[in-house]
C-alpha cells in the first residue's frame, strides 16, 4: 500500500509531510500495483510497545491461557499497541512457570492476517516474586521470595527465552550483587517494588541492572537528603526508567520534573494496565487480589493501594500531551523507540524506517486512532474519513 498525505513521524523524531510505502509486510521505498490511502490530516507514528501492563478487556496474562494471550493481543493492536511484553505478578514459582511456558508456546503459534490483526508478543516482563514486602503495592505477599539464580533460570528456560526483564528488591535479597553478576546479559535486571536507601540502589545498578519499574510507585520518596531509588536511577545514565502517564499514578509536575532530570531517551510509557482496561468501572481482580475500579483509577479493595491502571497505552500518551506538558514528538518517542530499545528491537521496529516492520498508526488531529496498519495490514478499509 502507499499512505499519502500524512504527517509523518521521523527516525529524527520529529514530523514531516510526506507519503509512506509498504511492501512485503515492511516500509519501503516504493511499492509497485499498491492500494493508495490518502492520509490528510492524519499523524502517522510507529506502532506502540508496551512492556509493561497485565491485562485488558476481562483477559489478564497471569490467567495461563492461550485464550487470555490471544484476546489481549487483539485488544491492544486495536488500540494502536502493536508490540507487547505484558507483566507477571508475584505468584507460585510453579504457576509462574506455567503461565510463562504458555507466554512460550503463542509466540510459535501466533500469526497475523487482514482479517485478525494481532500485537506481537516481543517479550515477558516478570514484576514478581523477587520484590519487597515493605513496597508489594498491589502484589501478594504471600508469594515472595528472596531472589535466585537457580529459579531465574527456570523461568527463562519455561519461557523459551522470552522473559526479558526480571525485576528484584536488593535491600531484602543478600545476594542480590551475586544474582546481577550471574543473570545480566542473560536478562535484563530491573529494581521492583523496591524500599532500597540510594547506595544499595546504585550498588545494583554499578553491578549491572539497567531498569527501573514503574519510577515513583513502590518504591521510596524522593527526598532531597534521602534520595533512594529515583536518585539512584537519576544518577545511572545506562538506566531506563517506566513511567506511568495515566493522570493518576504521578502528578504533572513530576511527570515534567523526569524529564528535565532524565532526558527523554531513558524514559519508557507504560500502561500497567489490568483487567479492567476497556472495561466498564467494576470489580476485578488482579494477581489473586480483588481490586475496584471506577474511571481511569484501580484500587486494592483491601486497603485501597493502587493496583495496576484502566488505560491502555494510547490513552497515556493522549494524557501526556494534553494534561501533563509532554510534547507529541517526545511522547511518541518515549511509547515506540525508547521501549524498541529497551527491548533490543530497534533494528526491525519502533520508528518508520525503510526495511523496519509496517506497524504504524495513524491518528487525527486529537490524537483519536483512525487506523491501525500492522505488517503490512490495515484494520480499516477507508483511513481518515
Amino acid at each position: 500500500m502507499i499512505i499519502k498525505n500524512a504527517v509523518i513521524y521521523t527516525e529524527e523524531q520529529n514530523f514531516e509531510k510526506g507519503d509512506i510505502c509498504i511492501s512485503n509486510g515492511v516500509f519501503s521505498h516504493s511499492a509497485e500495483d499498491a492500494e493508495v490511502f490518502d492520509a490528510a490530516g492524519c499523524y502517522a507514528v510507529p506502532g506502540l510497545i508496551d512492556l509493561h501492563f497485565h491485562g485488558c478487556q476481562g483477559y489478564d496474562f497471569c490467567d495461563g491461557t492461550m485464550e487470555a494471550v490471544e484476546r489481549i493481543a487483539e485488544y491492544e493492536a486495536s488500540v494502536g499497541v502493536t508490540g507487547i511484553a505484558p507483566a507477571t505478578m508475584t505468584l507460585p514459582v510453579e504457576e509462574l512457570k506455567k503461565i510463562l511456558s504458555v507466554g512460550a508456546e503463542y509466540k510459535t503459534k501466533t500469526e497475523v492476517t487482514a482479517h485478525n490483526i494481532k500485537a506481537d508478543l516481543l517479550g515477558i516482563n516478570m514484576e514478581g516474586p523477587f520484590i519487597s514486602k515493605v513496597k508489594k503495592g498491589a502484589q501478594d505477599p504471600e508469594h515472595i521470595i528472596p531472589c535466585s539464580v537457580k529459579i531465574a533460570e527456570e523461568f527463562l528456560e519455561a519461557s523459551k527465552g522470552l522473559v526479558k526483564f526480571i525485576g528484584i528488591a536488593p535491600e531484602d535479597n543478600p545476594e542480590y550483587l551475586d544474582f546481577i553478576n550471574q543473570m545480566k546479559g542473560r536478562v535484563d535486571i530491573s529494581l521492583a517494588h523496591t524500599n532500597a536507601d540510594y547506595k544499595t540502589a546504585m550498588s545494583a545498578f554499578q553491578a549491572g541492572a539497567n531498569h527501573a519499574v514503574h519510577l515513583f510507585n513502590a518504591m521510596p520518596s524522593f527526598h532531597h537528603r534521602d534520595p533512594g531509588v529515583i536518585g539512584a536511577v537519576v544518577d545511572s545514565s545506562h538506566v531506563y526508567a517506566e513511567l506511568i502517564c495515566d493522570g493518576v499514578h504521578i502528578h504533572p509536575a513530576m511527570v515534567r520534573a523526569t524529564f528535565a532530570m532524565l532526558g527523554k531517551d531513558r524514559i519508557v510509557f507504560i500502561s500497567d494496565s489490568m483487567r479492567a482496561t476497556g472495561m466498564p468501572d467494576g470489580r476485578y481482580t488482579l494477581g489473586g487480589l480483588d481490586v475496584e475500579v471506577k474511571g481511569k483509577k484501580a484500587v486494592l479493595v483491601s486497603d485501597g493501594a493502587l493496583a495496576g491502571s484502566a488505560s491502555t497505552l494510547m490513552d497515556c500518551v493522549r494524557t501526556a500531551v494534553k494534561e501533563l506538558g509532554v510534547p507529541l514528538e517526545t511522547a511518541i518517542a518515549c511509547a515506540t523507540a525508547n521501549p524498541a530499545k529497551c527491548l533490543g528491537v530497534y533494528d526491525e521496529r519502533g520508528s518508520i524506517s525503510v526495511g523496519k516492520k509496517a506497524d504504524m498508526v495513524l491518528l487525527d488531529q486529537e490524537l483519536k486512532i483512525r487506523a491501525v496498519i500492522k505488517d503490512g495490514y490495515c484494520s480499516k478499509k477507508s483511513i481518515c474519513d
